[in-house]
This record gives C-alpha cells, sequence and structure tokens, in this order.
C-alpha cells in the first residue's frame, strides 16, 4: 500500500509558509536591527537572504519534478550519494532534529499560553505534550484532515500578520523618523553582518521540508517547483513587511532584547494588552508550524522504511487513513521525551551546522542531476542558481562554525556514528520488526 496523492498546490504552499513563519518574525528582526544598526542594511538582508532561499528553492523543484517521492532530502541524498549519506541524513532527522523541533513547538506554545492563562512549570509541560499528540493524532487520522487544519491556521497567521502591518501603518501608531538614520553602517561590520546574516538563513529554515510529502502532492513535478517559488517569495514579502512596522512602531534605539521587541511593537498597538494579544497571535503562528512539521517529517522513515533502512511496519500506511501512523506516532513519543528532560535546546544546537551541511550537499547535487535527460521543470538560470545558494550557505556555514566550532565538531561526530549503523542494517540487507 502506498501513500495517496491528494495534495493540491495550494496545500504545499500552505505547508511551506505554515512550517517557516512561526515565532521567528516577532524575535529575529530585534536582533538583526541590532546588529546591523539601519533599517537598510537590514532590508538588504532579508532581500538577499530571500533570493538566496528561492535559489535553492528552486533547485529542489527540480529534484522533487526528477523524483517525486516521500522522503525530501533524504530522497535526493540517495538518489545523488548512495544510500550511506541517505541513511545519515535519515539518522539525524528521526533521533535527534524532528523529535528536538517538536518538543521546541510544544514548549513554545505552553509557554506563550502561560501568557493568557497561569501555568505551573509542570503544567506547561503537560500542557506541551498534550498538544504534541492531539496535533499527531490528527495527522494521523488522516492527511486531508491534517492538511485542512494546517490551511485555516496558516490562514489566519497570514491574515493576522497582514492586519498588523495595515494596522500598524494605516493607524498611525508609529513614527517615520524612527526609520532614521536609514543608512547608517554598523562600527564592526563583519561581525554585524555575519550575526544578521545567520538569524535571516534561520528564520527561513525549514522551506524545503515540504519535499518531505512529494509522494502525496498531485503533479508534484508541476505543483512542488510552483509551491516553493510560491511559497518562498510570500514569506520574503512578509517578513519584509513585517519588520518595517515593527520599527515604525518601535525605534532601534529602545530594543532592549528579542522577546521584549514584540512586546513593545505590541503596546504600541493594542495598548497595555498587546503583550497578551501578540500571545495568542505568536500561539495561532506556531500552532500551524507545529501541524505541517508533524504533517510532513514522518515521511522520512517511512521512505527509509521502504528502503529497508528501518523497521519494515514504519514503510506501511494505516489500512483505514492511509497515512505513515507508526512514523507519527515515534516522532510524538520522542517529542515527547525532550519536553519532559528539557534539554531540547541544547542538543539541538550542536546540529545547526549538519543541517545546513545537509542541505547544501542535495542544491550541491543538481550539478550531478541536472545533465541527466529529463523532460520536466529544470533549474532555472542554471548554474547561477545553485552557485548563488551554494556560495552564502557557505558563508553560514563558516559563521556557525566560527561562532560554535565545539558544538559543530560534535554534532558531526555524533551523525558520523551513523556510519557503523549503517553498514550493520545494510549487511543484514533489511530491518526486521
Amino acid at each position: 500500500m502506498q501513500l495517496k496523492r491528494q495534495f493540491g498546490l495550494w496545500t504545499a504552499v500552505a505547508l511551506i509558509v505554515g512550517q517557516v513563519i512561526a515565532v521567528g518574525i516577532f524575535l529575529t528582526p530585534a536582533g538583526m536591527a541590532k546588529s546591523v544598526g539601519s533599517p537598510f542594511w537590514l532590508l538588504v538582508i532579508w532581500v538577499v537572504i530571500g533570493l538566496m532561499t528561492l535559489s535553492g528553492a528552486l533547485c529542489y523543484g527540480e529534484l522533487a519534478a526528477r523524483f517525486p517521492d516521500a522522503g525530501g532530502s533524504y530522497v535526493y541524498l540517495r538518489e545523488i550519494y548512495g544510500k550511506p549519506a541517505a541513511f545519515l541524513y535519515g539518522w539525524m532527522v528521526l533521533l535527534v532534529l524532528d523529535p528536538g523541533l517538536t518538543a521546541i513547538f510544544g514548549v513554545g506554545l505552553a509557554g506563550y499560553a502561560g501568557y493568557l492563562v497561569e501555568l505551573s512549570p509542570a503544567g506547561k509541560q503537560v500542557l506541551a505534550i498534550t498538544i504534541i499528540v492531539c496535533v499527531g493524532l490528527i495527522n494521523i487520522l488522516g492527511a486531508r484532515l491534517g492538511a485542512n487544519f494546517l490551511k485555516v491556521l496558516t490562514i489566519l497567521k497570514i491574515a493576522t500578520l497582514l492586519f498588523i502591518i495595515f494596522y500598524g501603518f494605516l493607524g498611525g501608531f508609529g513614527n517615520w523618523s524612527n526609520f532614521q538614520p536609514f543608512f547608517a553602517m554598523p562600527p564592526d561590520i563583519f561581525s554585524a553582518f555575519a550575526s544578521a546574516i545567520v538569524g535571516a538563513f534561520f528564520a527561513f529554515a525549514g522551506w524545503w521540508e515540504v519535499t518531505r510529502v512529494a509522494g502525496e502532492i498531485e503533479s508534484p513535478e508541476k505543483n512542488l517547483p510552483k509551491a516553493l517559488a510560491i511559497g518562498v517569495v510570500a514569506i520574503t514579502l512578509i517578513y519584509i513587511l513585517t519588520s518595517a512596522v515593527f520599527f515604525y512602531l518601535v525605534p532601534v534605539a529602545q530594543v532592549t532584547n528579542d522577546e521584549t521587541f514584540a512586546a513593545q511593537a505590541g503596546e504600541a498597538l493594542f495598548g497595555k494588552t498587546g503583550g497578551m494579544i501578540f500571545a495568542a497571535i505568536v500561539i495561532i503562528s506556531v500552532l500551524g508550524t507545529l501541524f505541517a512539521y508533524l504533517m510532513v517529517s514522518p515521511r522520512v522513515y517511512y521512505a527509509m522504511a521502504k528502503d529497508e533502512l528501518f523497521f519494515k511496519s514504519f514503510g506501511e500506511p494505516h489500512p483505514r487513513f492511509g497515512t505513515p501512523h507508526r512514523a507519527t506516532l515515534i516522532q510524538i513519543f520522542l517529542g515527547s521525551i525532550l519536553v519532559v528532560s528539557g534539554s531540547f535546546e541544547q542538543i539541538l544546537s550542536y546540529f545547526f551546522f549538519v543541517v545546513v551541511l545537509f542541505i547544501a550537499l542535495v542544491v550541491a547535487g543538481i550539478f550531478k542531476i541536472h545533465k541527466r535527460e529529463f523532460s520536466g521543470y529544470k533549474t532555472v538560470l542554471f548554474p547561477f542558481t545553485p552557485i548563488f545558494f551554494l556560495a552564502i550557505t557557505a558563508a553560514v556555514l563558516l559563521m556557525i562554525a566560527m561562532r560554535n566550532p565545539f558544538q559543530s565538531f560534535l554534532g558531526a561526530v555524533v551523525v558520523s556514528l551513523g556510519i557503523p549503523v549503517y553498514y550493520l542494517i545494510f549487511k543484514r540487507n533489511n530491518l526486521k520488526d
């Protein structure tokens, strides 16, 4: 039994927008503004990273068109570099990345709920696990059901952000003088731009994950390249406009830290209740991201099981609901364990470098794949598109390694431990339940 193709173009767009726009848009602009010191350079960085992301998305679009199967980056690494490289990626996302991000989204939701109702630390953990379980079960009960929830949450997310943008500008709650000095240069240019570029890069993180559900997208060779382009352009515009309205509302000089910046903007818009209103907006935003993540992530373990690199039963969809239920359940379980442990943020910090490296390897593989005969979508402006993406990504990798050398090294070592595990499994030929 195979996963059913039942997602159209706009569901794919909702997955991209829903996954990428979470809490980062409320936190990242403050750190970026403090680093570069002027609205102009902030705008430049958003545009450059947006174009870089679009370049990567166009490359992923060709890979998705050529290999329209469930698994996304796992499948592309397998087709380009072979099963060992794909397994290392799957090993990392299964044991660390997906459970860690699931825990972060669940705890983040519970934390912002604490602004609305008083919760003890234990109460927040219980709420986080409850949210993760409920969202996971909805995705198990039907891919279309989960997609409908996701589309509603994505529409609400975009609508609230557009409301903030238009209400903020048209309501006259800010001051245009907050954009001055518009062209100021930071004293330490390299350090300032490095920090801002890394922040912007991770604000776009996750745009590639929609390809994990390529096996369920209708006409993936057409819809996935379109969805990736539409989604990334929409996210870039929303980030630019949201950052602009925040600085219209709050002068850069008054920004103390990331979290208070959003609260300051909320207070400027809605008065003393602004913090609570912004908390509700963030809850909607992060809930949409959690829905998207718990929908797409299990498809990697499903693909690994199909390749006999994981328990075979994980490659069998639910006989009634047609979803990879066992793969979803393991992510719910591991994510909940990390919520209880409370160490997920520190664990994830060790793998930022490796995650970016894997995405760079996928895009670099387009140079090998692009030569093959293919009648479908091919990367626009090749080879400049992947070269542009890889040049900036290489700079981001260098910045991450320089800022966190120990974490980057340790993350690479942990991922490489998957090599002996892979060969143990490979020599056995398959993994029985």
